[in-house]
């Protein structure tokens, strides 16, 4: 019996010495993905309009508020303070209020600046609402900290999640905002993938070790390019389906969409490298947290909104 003991311990040992090799662990994300891009596609192309609406809602809140729970819980792993509950629902407010307002049960949704106002209106009242709680219910010992941390997290992820609901429910683009969604996850991920394989076959030269050992300049070069060919070739498959797209709109969001994925990378790993941690949670097997799925997505959703409003659709 303590043979049997001793032999599992050392077993145990090993496992937590040699972790597991980049072609098993490549393995695990590309799983986890083929999941995730299962449960996506159901969301946003189901054929039955309201059971769309409502998954993509459902996935939307999930993604959002799971990601805001690992941010908070990065702070309590540093001590910091913040009004986590608070947090919370007022990333409820603002994911659902969104959505409401996008699928036009509120009544007000005609252009994309309704949105805006209507957003900015919901940020304004969590502000205010944040101040009063923090005046009057408050039992944390630096009132400052925990407000600007708190703030923080909700612009961070239910915030830059929002734009991917104004994305998909864009109203001038006759009904096709799910397949710049599509888009825009697909090119994001591709820059993900190129990144990390890239980076792990030839990545050489360190792109910022202070903030990401791994991280390397050619893993980089290898993202933007993955993006810029995922790009092109979705641009070329969804002819009619991508409104006011072109060849060279297509290198340009492959180009941004490629350097939005690294930096959004990169300031997860700040925040993680601060906190002292690998990942931000262990949500998918190979992946890690919501926010190690989500990062790159978290900084691209607004610049491919952004593009499609101000560019694509502004003739």
């Amino acid at each position: 019996m303590l043979r049997c003991m001793c032999t599992l311990d050392s077993e145990a040992s090993v496992n937590n010495e040699f972790p597991p090799s980049p072609k098993r662990k490549f393995l695990h994300r590309l799983l986890s993905f083929v999941v995730l891009w299962g449960v996506v596609v159901g969301a946003v192309f189901s054929p039955w309009e309201i059971l769309a609406q409502y998954l993509f809602l459902i996935l939307i809140t999930g993604i959002g508020i799971a990601g805001l729970l690992e941010y908070y819980s990065l702070l309590e792993k540093r001590g910091v303070s913040c009004y986590k509950w608070f947090g919370i629902v007022a990333g409820i407010v603002l994911i659902v209020g969104t959505y409401l307002h996008c699928t036009g049960r509120l009544g007000i949704y005609q252009t994309p600046s309704r949105v805006n106002d209507f957003q900015a209106w919901l940020l304004v009242t969590i502000v205010l609402g944040l101040c009063v709680w923090a005046m009057l219910w408050s039992n944390k010992g630096s009132v400052l900290i925990a407000t600007g941390t708190t703030l923080f997290g909700i612009i961070y992820v239910p915030w830059l999640v929002n734009f991917i609901q104004e994305i998909n429910f864009f109203p001038t683009i006759g009904g096709t905002g799910k397949y710049y969604v599509f888009y825009f996850l697909v090119v994001t991920k591709l820059s993900d993938t190129g990144a990390y394989l890239v980076g792990t076959w030839v990545g050489h030269h360190k792109l910022a070790p202070r903030l990401s050992p791994n991280k390397t300049w050619e893993g980089l070069l290898g993202g933007v390019s993955f993006a810029l060919i995922g790009s092109l070739i979705f641009t070329h498959l969804a002819q009619g389906h991508l409104v006011g797209m072109t060849t060279t709109h297509a290198l340009i969001l492959g180009i941004l969409l490629g350097a939005g994925a690294a930096i959004g990378d990169l300031v997860e790993s700040t925040f993680k490298r601060e906190a002292g941690v690998k990942d931000s949670g262990h949500f998918f097997p190979g992946i890690g947290g919501v926010l190690d799925l989500m990062d790159s997505l978290l900084f691209n959703a607004p610049i491919m909104y952004l593009y499609l409003r101000h560019v694509l659709t502004s003739s």
